[in-house]
């Protein structure tokens, strides 16, 4: 080989050495540099405190949607109930309009007198009850009363036909407003899971909202509560154990008015569905006062309530995932009671 040969063969090797060298510490460098970059820019894990705290403003989101989803269920149950009821009138008056066309046919000889006879031919085949309205002025040749009870049967359909429509919309935005809660709900429950679990993780900590602790067999009521107080107080305690379950009234599971109002249905007495509604009761109970079976309500915007059992205790339906448990009120509870309503 040419000495010029190996020397540009030589330069060749040294040149290509020194880019793969340049190339892996420039590789290496940027990994660093990427590393780096990735812990600085990592969030700080939480800690036990933010957690709680946040597991807290969870926990009552979660309660005023249940309220604000139990709102929405009573109008939507309304709305349906309205339709129905809507339905039921349109078939009766349409069951009054053949009457009043079959009474025409009667009289159809009559037209033959008359210098329309037309009309009355054109009356059996209408297929909209309104459109009577429109040709009861042509029908001169009927009594004035059968006139204007054809007119007042057409103007009815035509009010009836619009109640219907409002109340098939009125439906479907309750049906909307209940789909968008639950899929809200879902979102909130998902975040709390995943919060509780990270609470977990804390050495010994096992998490409860509110303090409770709904392990160990269900107590039994022994207070002095008398009457319908005690018939609700004891209805509430056979329910300890029984699943928390989002817009329950029982008997398989409860939210936390659906069990208040449930407690107080043992009694014969009916109170509303909602925390909102329950706390419009007129019976206000201040702290000091309150006794077995008044309902204490908790948050500032109502977000929770359960049934006070006496000695400081309360029995209520905490949130999704729990059960129905007997709590102490002292500290959290206390410090989020509201007022206190006695049914």
């Amino acid at each position: 080989m040419a000495p010029n040969d190996k020397a540009r063969m030589k330069n060749e090797h040294l040149t290509s050495s020194r880019s793969w060298k340049f190339a892996t510490v420039a590789c290496v460098a940027a990994g660093a540099l990427m590393s780096f970059a990735a812990v600085a820019n990592a969030e700080p894990e939480p800690t036990k405190e933010e957690v709680e705290e946040r597991i807290e403003e969870l926990l009552q989101e979660s309660s005023t949607l249940v309220q604000e989803y139990n709102e929405a269920q009573e109008y939507h149950d309304a709305v349906e109930a309205k339709l129905d009821e809507a339905d039921g009138q349109i078939d009766s008056e349409e069951e009054r309009y053949e009457e009043l066309r079959s009474k025409v046919v009667e009289l159809a000889s009559a037209s033959y007198q008359s210098n329309d006879p037309d009309s009355v031919t054109a009356a059996l085949f209408v297929d909209d009850p309104s459109q009577i309205y429109e040709q009861s002025a042509d029908l001169s040749y009927l009594s004035e009363a059968r006139r204007l009870e054809l007119e007042a049967f057409a103007e009815s359909d035509a009010r009836l036909g619009a109640l219907k429509t409002d109340a098939a919309e009125a439906y479907e935005e309750a049906a909307e407003q209940l789909e968008e809660l639950d899929q809200r709900k879902e979102e909130v429950e998902e975040s709390l899971a995943e919060q509780e679990e990270l609470l977990a993780t804390f050495e010994g900590e096992n998490p409860t909202a509110g303090g409770e602790s709904p392990t160990g067999p269900a107590p039994t009521y022994t207070g002095s509560a008398s009457g319908d107080a005690r018939t609700a107080v004891e209805f509430a305690y056979s329910k300890i154990g029984t699943p928390y379950l989002w817009g329950g009234t029982g008997p398989n599971g409860y939210d936390c008015s659906g069990l208040t109002q449930a407690s107080w249905a043992a009694a014969g007495v009916s109170i509303s569905r909602t925390t909102y509604t329950q706390y419009n009761m007129p019976n206000t109970v201040g702290w000091e006062d309150i006794q077995p079976g008044d309902i204490l309500f908790f948050f500032p915007d109502l977000g929770h309530n359960g049934l006070y059992v006496g000695n400081g205790l309360m029995v209520h339906a905490p949130s999704s995932g729990k059960t129905v448990s007997e709590v102490r009120l002292a500290d959290y509870w206390a410090q989020h009671f509201v007022g206190a309503r006695r049914p």
